[in-house]
């Protein structure tokens, strides 16, 4: 099994089986997008549609990663990459079309059982909470910076000693496989592309801390604990996932200086870690975020809180097909989604486009002169 294909393998096995587990780490008083009170998490519905869903996930994932098999070892590195690609988008699709079937379906559930008509719906705020807060200061998203403005330092220095030809793509084995005339948005073109992400992490970093903390009326201490978990260890795995970010990128600008000064087997290993890392880290954010205040907690609803009737504001108007949040009235810039684990924007608040929008823009224009 070659190094390509086991990419693609388990790429392919992740996403399938983080989709199969998606509805029991959602925060329970959200299902398919849709909220609904406390007392009704263990509505027989409900649990129906999320075991139906993880059913169906789970049967189409185990045949594409039989078909990949069967198939993918037998292609060449093209096709494979092909056939990585369309399974990978193919299993995002469906658990998307499936995701909008039961988001429908909870929808009418929902209307016909006129569910919050008789549970009072408010907001709960507690200032001591975000003395809790852990995440890490957004000054240490600045460290990995040096490592990038030192590169750019280093290459404007070594200009003139580079080849004619600069390679701008590296195969599966380690080799260059690409190149493109020497020029200094070619030479420059890799740590300007880290420096831009990396500051892309900070303001990511920064507005999330100035977010507002949910915290759900109808089951304080749990939302409240999985609010605090979601910041930390999400902001920890941000950090993680930009320090090997930038020790990759600067792998390969330096090979690209100092030609051959590292070898075929780390330039080849050093993706395969950098992605192992990367989904075992995703695996990890979602245990210990998705392990309170959801089916995986594994003891029930405060019983005094369902019993007086109260539980959180329903926002569903605010969020458009479930996925989409667009609230102008919420000063926050990142909240968490309803479906999965992790932030999405307040697209209502246009900073957020500045945040992740203009960044991404700017790579793919770096990237075009390639």
């Amino acid at each position: 099994m070659d190094m390509e294909f086991m990419i693609f393998f388990l790429t392919v096995l992740f996403v399938g089986v983080l989709q199969i587990f998606i509805p029991f780490i959602t925060k329970r008083s959200v299902v398919f997008g849709v909220s609904i009170p406390y007392e009704q998490v263990r509505h027989p519905q409900v649990i129906r549609y999320k075991k139906t869903y993880a059913v169906i996930t789970a049967i189409i994932t185990l045949a594409v990663l039989a078909v990949l098999m069967i198939q993918g070892q037998n292609l060449n590195e093209t096709r494979q990459a092909l056939l990585g690609i369309v399974f990978t988008f193919g299993l995002l699709l469906v658990g998307l079309s499936l995701y909008f079937y039961f988001h429908f379906k909870m929808t009418k559930l929902k209307q016909a059982e006129k569910w919050f008509g008789s549970v009072k719906k408010v907001y709960y705020a507690d200032l001591k909470t975000r003395s809790k807060d852990e995440m890490l200061a957004s000054f240490v998203y600045l460290i990995p910076v040096i490592v990038s403005l030192g590169l750019i330092a280093l290459t404007i220095n070594l200009y003139d000693q580079l080849p004619s030809q600069i390679p701008t793509h590296w195969g599966p084995n380690g080799q260059p496989d690409a190149f493109s005339d020497k020029s200094w948005m070619v030479a420059l073109g890799l740590p300007i592309i880290l420096l831009i992400m990396q500051l892309m992490f900070y303001g990511i970093n920064v507005f999330t801390k100035r977010s507002g903390i949910k915290i759900n009326a109808g089951n304080v201490k749990s939302s409240e604990l999985r609010q605090l978990r979601l910041r930390k260890y999400s902001s920890w795995f941000l950090f993680v996932v930009e320090v090997l970010m930038t020790l990759l990128f600067a792998i390969l600008h330096l090979n690209l200086l100092y030609e051959n000064i590292i070898s075929n087997l780390l330039m080849m290993i050093t993706p395969i870690i950098f992605l192992v890392i990367v989904l075992g880290g995703t695996i990890w954010l979602a245990i210990k975020v998705g392990s309170v205040d959801s089916d995986l907690e594994g003891k029930e609803i405060v019983a005094d809180s369902v019993s007086k009737k109260v539980d959180g504001i329903d926002e569903d108007q605010y969020w458009k097909g479930g996925l989409f949040y667009f609230n102008r009235n919420d000063p926050s810039i990142f909240v968490e989604k309803r479906f999965g684990i992790g932030f999405t924007i307040n697209y209502a608040n246009p900073i957020g486009y500045l945040i992740l929008v203009v960044p991404i823009v700017l790579i793919i224009i770096i990237t075009s002169v390639f």
